[in-house]
């Protein structure tokens, strides 16, 4: 299991999903898709770190960009952030792909989509680009600025939904 699939473990296990390491359904370029599973069903996800980091010294916890599959909840292709630090409470997160802006909610270290269709738009763009910036402010007042390469989110997601049918 890779570097990030062994963090990603460590989260899932946070969740309460299941304590078995996860299993590794692909990796494409910057993605990786993975699955887990226990008594309240499966969970898959496509996951990735960031390729650029700002401020580059700012000291943080491991960064992922994850977009989680839950068929027994209903959830289908759940895009989130765990951004190494505390978000500023009150704060939101932004996501930008090409032109398009998306708000995130914070709550901890995480941050969240309100809707389902923000969810569908932020992914078609994110299927369709080659990069995208996640900023966030954290409880220090920090603003941080993270690039992630988007090669090989389409392989990922498209391993996602064929390891959680």
């Amino acid at each position: 299991m890779s570097r990030i699939g062994f963090s990603i473990a460590a989260f899932v296990g946070a969740l309460g999903v299941a304590q078995a390491a996860p299993t590794l359904l692909g990796t494409s370029d910057a993605w990786e898709a993975y699955k887990n599973s226990d008594t309240r069903g499966a969970v898959c996800w496509a996951v990735s770190t960031p390729t650029a980091k700002e401020p580059a010294a700012a000291k943080r916890d491991p960064i992922y960009f994850l977009i989680t599959t839950w068929p027994k909840a209903s959830i289908a292709n759940e895009p989130s952030v765990v951004i190494g630090y505390q978000f500023k409470e009150g704060s939101n997160a932004t996501v930008q792909v090409g032109a398009d802006k998306f708000e995130l909610f914070t709550k901890a270290d995480g941050a969240w989509l309100a809707g389902k269709q923000d969810e569908q738009r932020l992914i078609t763009a994110m299927r369709g680009a080659g990069e995208m910036t996640v900023k966030g402010i954290s409880k220090r007042g920090t603003l941080t600025t993270d690039t992630y390469s988007l090669k090989g989110i389409s392989v990922a997601l498209d391993k996602v939904a064929e390891g959680c049918k």
